[in-house]
């Protein structure tokens, strides 16, 4: 098994204490303990200007929480966090967005959209939906004229980012100029190789996967549209240039993968990432995984220098 030194260490002091497994919990005594994380995290840096914001939404507002860095971010990035549609917030994942925005040079907005089971698919994808156009809207506040904007997320995060690009691509009321997609979810079945594989069992597996669509989307029906599998969309041209993320050891990575190879014979352009060595969720371990860090540095590289050319009026989508 190649995971690095530091994730061993990690796993094992997780398999040492009285946690149920995730797959065994309610998703009540799942968030709560999915919260704690926010303990051992490393803060990450200061921003200029962190701006609390109500997003208004069908039946609702959501809760989001933008982090402008400089006193001109070169691009807007809209996040959508992880947890498997259930679990997850914009506190556990400020650390994380604090480090892009620092890194990248770009305005970040954290989005906590509803989660499964009170709201099933597809109530987070219209949730991600309204929310990007609302941002859309909103972003000449925040970045200088004709900003680029990008949208982006991790494992049930990046399934709402690309959920949002087929969006925007339909209706054309959105221009993305760029999507980041850090392990994303794209499938819903459970066979692959990587979800078989073993040494692949850690902090997400095929069990915990298993339950979260469980929760997501229960109906086979619901799990086959392309908005909860966008492997299983027919066409993926016209869509935004996109960085993607791999792990060497997630029960993800194959369909991750299988998408990065669906959008590169589409003609999108990808710059894609298989971390050596990490695990399912190991770029928001800030100050805990080693590997983070070297993560962090190839997304906000990536992305400053999308935003560069965004800005300098090479377009990423097709229009």
């Amino acid at each position: 098994m190649s995971l690095d030194r530091e994730s061993r260490a990690f796993m094992e002091k997780l398999a040492s204490s009285a946690l149920k497994p995730r797959h065994l919990m309610t998703p009540g005594e799942a968030r709560a303990a999915f919260s704690k994380i926010t303990a051992i995290l490393a803060p990450g840096p200061e921003m200029r200007e962190v701006v609390p914001l109500g997003i208004p939404v069908e039946n609702g507002a959501l809760r989001a929480r933008l982090y402008v860095p400089n006193e001109q971010p070169q691009a807007l990035l809209i996040y959508f966090h992880g947890g498997g549609w259930v679990v997850g917030g914009i506190d556990e994942f400020d650390p994380l967005c604090r480090e892009i925005a620092t890194g990248a040079g770009v305005a970040v907005a954290l989005v906590e959209y509803r989660k499964a089971p009170e709201h099933p698919f597809p109530g987070p994808v219209q949730d991600a939906w309204q929310a990007t156009q609302w941002l859309a809207r909103k972003r000449a506040e925040w970045l200088p004229a004709d900003g680029p904007l990008f949208v982006g997320g991790d494992s049930a995060g990046g399934n709402l980012a690309i959920a949002v690009t087929l969006l925007a691509r339909k209706t054309r009321t959105v221009s993305i100029d760029a999507q980041l997609l850090v392990y994303p979810v794209t499938d819903c079945l459970f066979d692959r190789p990587s979800y078989a594989d073993p040494d692949n069992q850690l902090l997400t597996n095929r069990e915990a996967m298993k339950w979260y669509w469980a929760h997501y989307a229960p109906q086979d029906t619901a799990r086959q549209s392309s908005l909860a599998s966008p492997l299983r969309e027919p066409e993926l041209d016209g869509l935004p240039e996109a960085i993607v993320v791999t792990a060497e050891h997630d029960v993800l990575r194959d369909e991750g993968e299988a998408y990065v190879e669906r959008l590169t014979g589409a003609g999108v352009p990808v710059d894609h990432l298989r971390a050596a060595g990490q695990m399912h969720g190991f770029l928001m371990m800030i100050g805990i995984l080693p590997g983070s860090r070297d993560g962090l540095a190839f997304v906000c590289g990536r992305l400053r220098a999308l935003a560069a050319r965004s800005r300098s009026g090479v377009r990423t989508q097709a229009e």
